[in-house]
């Protein structure tokens, strides 16, 4: 079984790509090589093939690394399913989770994340889950966006550490996280890890 993410950026034609694409790019490739594991199209299109129980920390952190940048967002669909069609360019493979993530991204309206697997139940809690973490998300400035996307990026770091990445005091980090509800989201990463792990 594998995951594919579908995303794109919202708002793209309002924000200068010489911002976002270059960060975009950087995060992409911490989770593999283009094209064959990622691959941006359409200008601010881009999909990510990644294993199920990492799909969604690598959704929030390119949720982190876009909303940066002021005036724009990123919607993401997570597909589980399988690869049936290996391809040298992800965008040319297939499978069942290219249909799901396809699918999914297609049906999203309001909320901006979303995942469609084979297991129904995960589906509809991970969903309800994800939308009530998106009352947070969606409200995150750009210091609580950089202050998230550090702070995963560098899961063995204390608060005093990354305060000195950020220049910031310990103080800080410790509100700015608790601002942008980062115990409740690691919450939820643990929990769909966990379920991902006993399914797939």
């Amino acid at each position: 079984m594998t995951s594919i993410i579908t995303g794109d950026i919202v708002n793209s034609k309002k924000s200068d790509p010489k911002k976002w694409l270059q960060a975009l790019k950087s995060i992409l490739n911490s989770f593999g090589t283009t094209p064959l594991n990622w691959d941006i199209y359409r200008g601010d299109s881009f999909q990510l093939e990644i294993k199920p129980d990492q799909a969604l920390h690598a959704c929030i952190l390119i949720k982190a690394t876009i909303k940066q940048f002021d005036s724009i967002d990123v919607r993401l669909a997570i597909g589980i399913g399988d690869k049936t069609y290996n391809s040298p360019n992800i965008t040319e493979s297939n499978g069942s989770a290219f249909v799901n993530s396809g699918e999914c991204f297609e049906n999203l309206k309001k909320t901006t994340l979303a995942i469609k697997s084979p297991f129904e139940p995960l589906n509809t809690t991970i969903n309800i889950m994800l939308e009530l973490a998106q009352l947070t998300i969606n409200n995150w400035s750009s210091t609580s966006a950089i202050l998230v996307k550090t702070t995963l990026e560098n899961p063995n770091l204390n608060q005093n550490q990354i305060a000195n990445i950020l220049n910031k005091t310990q103080g800080n980090i410790s509100q700015g996280l608790k601002r942008a509800g980062y115990d409740e989201i690691s919450k939820l990463l643990q929990y769909y890890t966990s379920q991902i792990q006993s399914l797939c």
